[in-house]
């Protein structure tokens, strides 16, 4: 459904260094950057764009990235904590969700709620 999804930062180098630790374990990469930019996605596919705007408040969005496997949602959460992030969720069964729900979710550098989810 989406091509492409945008998140206002206050500070870019310090969610530049969170996106690339948690996305690496989801096989995303770091994409074209700027002083005012940056995306990640897969090789040559930004999905995911960080745009400066140091005077704006949190928005307490909620995205959740695909995961191929549960190491792969372990990764991410143990990643996000390296850098900054807070626990929101630690890995494990969604069964409220689904069945095969599995994920973990963690608190950005804005307050965002990003997930990491095998479903």
């Amino acid at each position: 459904m989406y091509d492409h999804l945008g998140l206002r930062v206050r500070d870019l180098a310090a969610s530049c260094r969170f996106y690339e630790a948690v996305l690496a374990p989801l096989g995303h990469v770091p994409g074209p950057r700027g002083d005012d930019h940056a995306g990640f996605g897969p090789p040559g596919a930004p999905a995911l764009w960080l745009h400066l705007n140091s005077s704006a408040p949190p928005t307490g969005c909620h995205v959740a990235f695909s995961a191929g496997t549960p190491e792969a949602v372990h990764a991410f959460h143990a990643a996000g904590l390296r850098e900054g992030g807070r626990d929101n969720g630690a890995p494990g069964p969604r069964a409220e969700y689904s069945a095969s729900y599995y994920a973990a979710f963690l608190i950005d550098p804005d307050g965002n709620n990003v997930e990491a989810v095998r479903a």
